[in-house]
């Protein structure tokens, strides 16, 4: 067995002093709108006589700080005892070994794409709770997820100076501050914020290098791809079905089956890929709030480790049925608590996707985008409001365009609006496209998405990444050339 050795990416890079620093700087600058308000009123209750509303103020403000210090609640998700997981739990045991981890450890399975490792109070014990998400358990062979498990074990030894856990808490507070409309703390942040950020990408790295020792760069390798497709196919296509049937009252219970079937599709896949190695490009990062480096400079900076051989095969789940029946109804409901999700469940018809008819599946995945083209072109039908948006493409005018369909698109940060509105013009004008040429004739070329369509001589094209390439270009003729070639003339363009 491999014993715990000095890590492959240290993080002391900046030093103690300085990252107390950066993290003080961070949570007085997050706190400073709140205490100029708070300030602000009581010196105006004050200046006024209104001493009972000056002290009114400062209760609340106390009663919300003790609550919000005290506050408890249930542990995340669903607990996976070892009796009921044995060989999960041998798993997590020997990973924990390896990476030098040896505190108490509890193991719960949430419903999305994720792992983390926190701290939450047991009766008056502090306990470390490992949290995974059953998409990673379900899809990842043993040694792809041994490496995730040591990955979030691993950050004890690289975030567990105070220091590191203060800069990771002022980074999370200052970027909640960024969200909306309303920053005015953003000059200020921006700068604190990148350079505080290679702290927190060496932590990571760090945690890399040691899921690479323990479960081999291979494994570690592919654990980062495959989670990041599973994230991305959760994302688009889960959360459309989950919305669609919360509409008519109803939720998936094979929502898992479903997603893995999915993922299967090679169009759905190509996207999946295509948008994770674009993610850099479609979610912008002015202010570098994220606290992971890019897939790709991740799986850079992999060194080269053989690893234990922990097998090919996903860990077997012995209440595989239980807790998957759990989760599909906590995700349906936005929930990961226990006992929460219960309460409504009774509310929501389940449904199996798998066995609704192509059309139907499709349809839970549309995004009603044409009327917005419309509104925001000016036009009455599908076809004409494409022929404007192509004509915007032509012209170079698309960012006019993009602040029509999406209005807040103004109040994004400067550097962030250009991604972002070739997105909102790309789906956009792909989802429109793809009802005026399903009208024309052409169809689905798989069950999951309805803007991957077969063309006239069998060809499968991606119309939302046909759109997103003609705007890179600047030249709509093969959009125009694709509508032409239907055939029916109301739909050329």
């Amino acid at each position: 067995m491999d014993t715990p050795d000095t890590p492959d990416t240290p993080i002391s890079e900046g030093g103690r002093a300085g990252r107390w620093l950066l993290g003080a700087a961070l949570l007085a600058l997050s706190w400073l709108p709140r205490t100029v308000l708070v300030v602000g009123w009581i010196l105006v209750c004050l200046y006024f006589g209104q001493f009972t509303g000056a002290a009114c103020v400062v209760a609340f403000v106390t009663v919300r700080v003790v609550r919000a210090v005290g506050r408890r609640g249930p542990l995340p998700g669903r607990a996976l005892n070892p009796d009921d997981e044995p060989e999960l739990a041998a798993l997590v045991r020997d990973v924990a070994e390896r990476v030098g981890f040896g505190e108490p450890l509890l193991v719960r399975v949430v419903p999305g794409v994720e792992a983390s490792l926190g701290r939450f109070r047991v009766g008056r014990t502090d306990t470390r709770v490992l949290l995974l998400g059953l998409p990673l358990l379900r899809a990842l062979t043993a040694a792809e997820l041994a490496s995730v498990v040591a990955h979030e074990l691993a950050h004890e030894r690289h975030v567990s100076d105070r220091g590191v856990v203060l800069l990771r808490f002022a980074r999370a507070l200052t970027a909640d501050g960024l969200e909306g409309r309303f920053r005015p703390t953003a000059p200020l942040a921006g700068p604190l914020l990148r350079a505080s950020q290679p702290q927190m990408w060496r932590a990571e790295t760090a945690a890399d290098a040691d899921a690479a020792r323990v479960a081999g760069t291979e494994a570690t390798a592919s654990a980062l791809r495959r989670t990041a497709l599973l994230h991305t196919v959760l994302e688009s296509l889960g959360e459309r079905w989950l919305d669609g049937l919360a509409e008519d009252d109803r939720r998936p219970e094979d929502i898992y089956d479903a997603l893995d079937a999915s993922l299967a599709d090679p169009h759905v896949a190509r996207r999946a890929a295509r948008a994770v190695a674009e993610a850099d490009v479609l979610e912008p990062d002015p202010y570098a709030t994220a606290d992971h480096p890019p897939l790709e400079r991740r799986l850079a900076a992999l060194p080269h480790h053989t690893g234990t051989p922990y097998g090919d095969a996903p860990v077997p789940l012995r209440t595989a049925a239980a807790v998957e029946a759990w989760c599909a109804r906590a995700l349906a409901h936005g929930e990961e608590r226990p006992g929460t999700p219960a309460a409504d469940a009774d509310a929501l018809r389940p449904v199996r996707l798998l066995d609704l008819p192509d059309d139907d599946l499709r349809e839970l995945g549309r995004s009603a985008l044409s009327p917005v083209l419309c509104r925001a072109t000016g036009r009455d039908t599908p076809a004409e409001a494409v022929a404007a948006a192509l004509d915007t493409i032509a012209d170079g005018t698309w960012t006019a365009l993009a602040r029509a369909l999406e209005p807040a698109l103004r109040h994004a940060p400067a550097a962030a609006r250009a991604p972002i509105a070739r997105t909102v013009v790309a789906t956009a004008l792909g989802h429109t496209l793809a009802d005026v040429l399903l009208a024309a004739g052409l169809t689905p070329a798989g069950r999951w998405t309805r803007t991957v369509l077969l063309t006239p001589d069998g060809r499968p094209v991606d119309l939302c990444e046909r759109a997103a390439t003609a705007l890179d270009d600047g030249d709509p003729g093969p959009l125009r050339a694709l509508l032409t070639a239907t055939g029916p003339k109301e739909t050329a363009v």
